[in-house]
């Protein structure tokens, strides 16, 4: 039994030695593994290598996007799938296509789908590059913007530090296998501080992250934290994988490794500069030290031996400690680099005798950077200057990336990672540029011809004031293509697309597209009618428009439409300014701008040639007879019978809207006053009389005693001897449930809606806008029972306004149709003249759409998109297939095109004729409307009599079109005051055009060559 003890102790032991020398070979194995990282790189190697991604046409339905991560969110990457549906989807505009996309290597799309963070070769710098339409460089930003490009570049000093402070492993050379994602000694470390983040959370454990596992962190990791365990092994997988990309020799990867972090680390934002990320970037947001000066200093010895150079070692040390600062704030960038910068130089020095103890730096280097305090920048750094008329075109096509991608800012868009090539001409825009910078000068000017009569006077202009905008666009066989957007105003707005401008008689082209296709309209519904149904339809017909095209297809041998426009731009219209028409809620004059034409009766065609006033007058006044024949009642019954019942309808309508209109105006009177303020507004807006006073007091404090009125009547009417009988009468008989709102206003001398407003606010002080509307629906109509009681031609007046505004609905909706920019027009015959303003991108587009035969095609400024290239989320987009849309009957855009080139030929704008040259010689036939718009506010008395006349701005437009293929606007503009001491007209921007045919004839002739579109070429040119 003895024996059998001894032997199982004997086993025992023998287990004990087998067990220990198994767990020491274990032991002896993972510490090799920890210094070598020999089996991760034998199993990490040929799994990084097989995550890849190749570009293949078409879209890719299974695409990866990432969902979080600053990095993928500043880049744009995150924010993909939403843009690529928006370009691709119904959206209104021009649509696009993907044309290629990155498809996923099975390896790489498992482990995304697992949670690791992609595998490739990650950016440090990307952001919007835009190119023309020919490949050249517009614009391109690229953040960060000061980076080290390559590791050579990185000073050893500050790469020693970086190293010091978080990563001492990171580049050592004994074993070039080693996994840069874990520093196992720090790693320990860390771990073994858990407890006492436990105790006291906001302790922090340095050194648990390697700078490749910080990268990782910071770029992918929601917000750029670390939420708990199973994100940091993700980020240590992630970045483990990511090392062995290129084999198991780690070397190359972990020098990336510091560069990216040298370039990337975040170091917060700064108003006025935006995101911080990199150490050059840093440097110069938050010190002002440029990046390549560092670089150099750093890179000198401080000082020879023989000849000690103290500027040079006071530089480096400033430099170094500027490094070091930001190498140190990384840690908590918002409270070192904003909220303590005293304990960021604290901890700055504190290091530097920690370096220099630890053999980093030298003791000299140590010393001369503690005297230096760190000196903080107190202005953020003034970006470099852009001038805005160099940039107008480019923050064109920047401001509709905007919309198309649904960026909310240009901050924002810069960032991208993104190529997008515009539909503009970089030499010619460039061209124009210089043309335009340089009209400042009188004698350039003059040179050009822009000075004389109805041009510029150069000797009492300032010719700064004057702003000129040029737009040129090409028509392509699906699209019409911005090749040019400029204009000489250093500051963001585009006059072109951004304003609001009375551009005269441009209106007369919409008016006569109107008028054309009015014409084209009855041609449809009657010439196919005998000549006996034309004739009766003539002796019905209410209207102008209707009655001469009917007597004409009644006596006509070729009824065609051609023949008709034809026909219809010979209709003869009197210039005599010397009639009064009610229009626009009144009696109106007009007057011509050559007086010659006063006395005479001209066609149409004439009319638009000279550009004259009274016959287009006339011919709205027909447009809108034709839409209210069209409305359904005859407005000679509804205006001659006073038992017709649309009257009531109209008189109802009319003071609804003009009920509206002086509520709206009350409103914005009364609403910030408090309730006794806005009763002694209104007290002082009447003729102090105790009756008047009465009546507003007992309307806006109904329930009031006779004391209170006693006191508000005393206060106002100090000298009235006014007894308490006398008061008492006045409470009593100025009741509100006396007399109606009307009589109220009435006996006050006040509008009743003034009334009803004042104690409306004062009953409810918190109303809006819409409340008051909706609660005084009645009360509109009460306060106008007087007009329902008026004579017939009082109401009549009102009626012809409900009739004429009416027609203008129907007048806006066809503008509309044809690209007008604007909700409404004013319904006034002097909207023919340019009173509803417009806008000249507006009236280019109109051109363009006469330009290819009435059929709209969408205006493109950005032709391909490539996102994110060299990445897994590489996406190349160009235009699908355009679909246009006929708005326009082709022979009225021919009658129309015709038309304008005998403007050019023969009318106001003669003066372009030939500046322009085909490959021949022969001038490029080319037609266009003038309009000039003396915008003013007068200020008018009682008779008629002009109190003041302030001028608002003062513009001159020539919108025109360039053969077959180039169309656009030429617009010259004074704004304020100064306008007044300007006289130049329409034939300014003519000459402009003409002066600068040079620098725009090579795109044309460029493009005179071009046969894609010869089936499509519209004829009547």
């Amino acid at each position: 039994m003895a024996q059998g003890r001894a032997l199982a102790r004997t086993r025992r032991v023998a287990l004990g030695l087998s067990l220990l020398g198994t767990a020491a070979a274990i032991g002896f194995a993972a510490r090799e593994e920890m210094r070598t990282s020999r089996l991760q790189a034998r199993l990490l190697a040929p799994l990084a290598q097989s995550m890849d991604f190749a570009l293949r046409e078409g879209p890719n339905p299974a695409a990866r996007y990432p969902t979080q991560g600053p990095y993928n969110e500043r880049f744009g990457y995150s924010a993909l799938p939403a843009q690529l549906r928006g370009l691709t989807g119904d959206a209104a505009g021009p649509l696009y296509t993907i044309e290629s996309q990155a498809v996923l290597s099975p390896a790489l799309d498992r482990f995304m789908a697992g949670g690791g963070f992609p595998i490739y070769r990650e950016k440090t710098q990307a952001g919007l590059t835009l190119i023309d339409r020919n490949g050249h460089a517009m614009h391109s930003a690229r953040y960060p913007e000061r980076v080290f490009a390559r590791f050579e570049d990185v000073p050893p000093l500050v790469a020693d530090t970086l190293l010091f402070i978080e990563n001492r492993e990171l580049l050592r050379a004994d074993e070039p296998r080693r996994n840069p994602a874990v520093e196992w000694d720090r790693f320990a470390g860390a771990i073994a501080l858990l407890p006492v983040q436990m105790i006291r959370p906001g302790q922090r454990s340095p050194g648990g992250s390697t700078l490749a596992t910080q990268i990782e962190k910071y770029r992918h990791s929601p917000d750029g934290q670390t939420s708990g365990g199973v994100e940091k092994l993700r980020q240590m997988m992630s970045a483990s994988v990511r090392a062995y990309q290129d084999g198991e020799d780690t070397g190359a990867a972990r020098r990336r490794i510091l560069v990216d972090y040298l370039n990337s680390t975040p170091l917060t934002a700064r108003p006025g500069f935006g995101e911080v990320n990199g150490l050059g970037d840093g440097l110069w947001a938050w010190f002002g030290t440029d990046l390549a000066i560092a670089q150099r200093v750093l890179s000198e010895p401080t000082a020879t031996a023989a000849a000690p150079d103290p500027t040079t070692r006071q530089l480096k040390a400033l430099a170094y400690k500027q490094v070091l600062a930001l190498l140190l704030a990384q840690r908590r960038p918002s409270y070192y680099l904003i909220q303590d910068r005293a304990a960021l130089n604290r901890l700055a020095d504190s290091h530097l005798r920690v370096l220099a103890q630890a053999g980093v730096i030298d003791e000299g280097l140590r010393d001369t950077a503690l005297a230096l305090p760190l000196a903080f920048r107190e202005d953020p750094p003034t970006p470099p200057y852009s001038s805005f008329i160099e940039q107008k075109a480019t923050n064109a096509v920047r401001a509709k990336l905007l919309s198309m991608l649904g960026v909310p800012s240009l901050y924002q868009l810069d960032r991208l990672d993104l190529t997008a090539q515009s539909t503009l001409d970089a030499p010619t825009q460039q061209r124009v540029v210089e043309v335009l910078g340089k009209l400042n000068d009188p004698a350039y000017a003059q040179s050009l011809g822009l000075t004389g009569e109805r041009l510029l006077d150069a000797k009492t202009n300032d010719l700064s004031k004057i702003i000129y905008s040029v737009t040129l666009y090409e028509r392509g066989p699906e699209a019409n293509y911005l090749r040019v957007q400029a204009d000489n105003l250093d500051q963001p707005l585009d006059i072109n697309e951004g304003a609001k401008l009375d551009l005269g008689s441009t209106a007369k082209l919409r008016t006569l597209i109107t008028y054309l296709e009015i014409i084209a309209d009855l041609h449809d519904r009657y010439a196919h009618l005998p000549k006996d149904a034309l004739e009766d339809v003539a002796d019905e017909a209410s209207d102008p428009l209707t009655q001469w095209t009917v007597e004409w297809l009644a006596a006509a041998s070729d009824r065609g439409l051609s023949a008709l426009l034809a026909a219809a731009m010979e209709r003869r219209y009197s210039a005599n300014p010397g009639e009064v028409f009610f229009t626009g809620g009144g009696q109106h004059a007009f007057v011509n701008f050559n007086k010659d034409d006063n006395h005479r009766v001209m066609s149409i065609q004439e009319a638009l040639r000279n550009s004259v006033n009274l016959p287009f007058v006339r011919l709205m006044r027909d447009i809108v007879q034709f839409y209210s024949a069209e409305g359904g009642d005859d407005s000679d019954d509804i205006l001659h019978d006073p038992s017709h019942p649309a009257r009531q309808a109209y008189l109802e309508r009319f003071a609804d809207k003009e009920g509206s209109d002086f509520l709206n105006r009350f409103y914005n009177d009364y609403r910030k006053r408090t309730a006794d303020e806005a009763l002694a507004r209104l007290a002082s807006r009447v003729r102090p009389a105790p009756h008047r006073l009465a009546v507003i007091f007992r309307t806006v404090r109904p329930t009031a005693g006779v004391a209170e009125l006693a006191a508000f009547l005393r206060a106002r009417l100090p000298g009235a001897a006014l007894t308490d009988r006398e008061i008492g009468t006045l409470h009593t008989k100025y009741g509100p449930d006396k007399f109606s709102l009307s009589d109220l206003g009435y006996i006050a001398r006040l509008h009743p809606l003034e009334l009803w407003m004042v104690a409306y606010l004062h009953r409810n002080p918190t109303a809006k806008r819409t409340d008051a509307l909706e609660a005084s629906a009645d009360v509109r109509q009460d306060s106008y029972r007087w007009l329902f009681k008026k004579g017939q031609a009082a109401q009549n007046t009102r009626i012809r306004i409900g009739l004429e505004e009416e027609a203008f609905q129907r007048i806006t909706d066809q503008w509309r149709k044809v690209g007008y920019p604007f909700d409404t027009l004013i319904p006034s015959l002097a909207t023919a003249i340019g009173s509803s303003a417009d806008r000249p991108a507006a009236l280019a587009e109109l051109v363009g759409l006469l330009l290819n035969d009435g059929v709209r095609q969408p205006t493109v400024r950005v032709t391909s998109l490539h996102f994110a290239a060299d990445t897994p989320y590489e996406t190349k987009v160009g235009l699908g297939p355009l679909a246009g849309k006929r708005v326009l009957r082709p022979e009225v855009c021919a009658t129309a095109r015709r038309a304008l080139m005998d403007v050019t030929q023969n009318g106001t704008a003669r003066r372009v004729w030939g500046a322009f040259k085909d490959a021949s010689g022969a001038p490029i036939p080319m037609g266009g409307k003038t309009g000039t718009g003396d915008h003013r506010l007068d200020r008018w008395g009682p008779g008629g009599v002009l109190l003041e006349s302030k001028a608002v701005n003062r513009t001159a437009t020539f919108v025109f079109y360039i053969g077959d293929r180039f169309f656009g606007t030429m617009t010259a503009f004074v704004h304020g005051p100064d306008a007044d001491q300007y006289r130049f007209t329409s034939a300014l921007p003519a000459q402009l055009l003409k002066s600068i045919a040079p620098a725009l004839q090579p795109l044309i002739e460029q493009n005179a060559t071009r046969t894609a579109d010869k089936d499509r070429t519209p004829t009547g040119l």
